[in-house]
């Protein structure tokens, strides 16, 4: 960030965050991604959800790949991790699968 390198590699950046406070620390990243390649690694699909390329890991193998809105059309995976951290409290049932 320092030295405004044109790549921007970002690990967990909201781990162990509730929403708000991730929320507060995603905005300013978000403004320190524009114009570089980021890398962002995350568990939280909420995090990625405006990639331009999303790469979900399966077991260590490169299970699909494309935008959010492709992956919840098209890989049960993605669109079930979405579910459980997406808008609004998850049912029970999809917890404990």
């Amino acid at each position: 960030m320092i030295r405004n390198a044109p790549l921007l590699i970002l690990d967990e950046p909201t781990t162990g965050l509730d929403a708000e406070s991730g929320r507060r620390i995603l905005e300013p990243l978000r403004l320190l991604m524009s114009g570089r390649t980021t890398i962002l690694i995350s568990h939280n699909l909420l995090t990625v959800r405006d990639a331009t390329l999303i790469v979900l890991l399966e077991d260590g193998r490169i299970a699909d790949h494309g935008t959010h809105d492709q992956l919840v059309s098209r890989s049960a995976s993605y669109a079930r991790l979405y579910r459980l951290h997406g808008p609004g409290d998850p049912p029970m049932a999809e917890v404990l699968r």
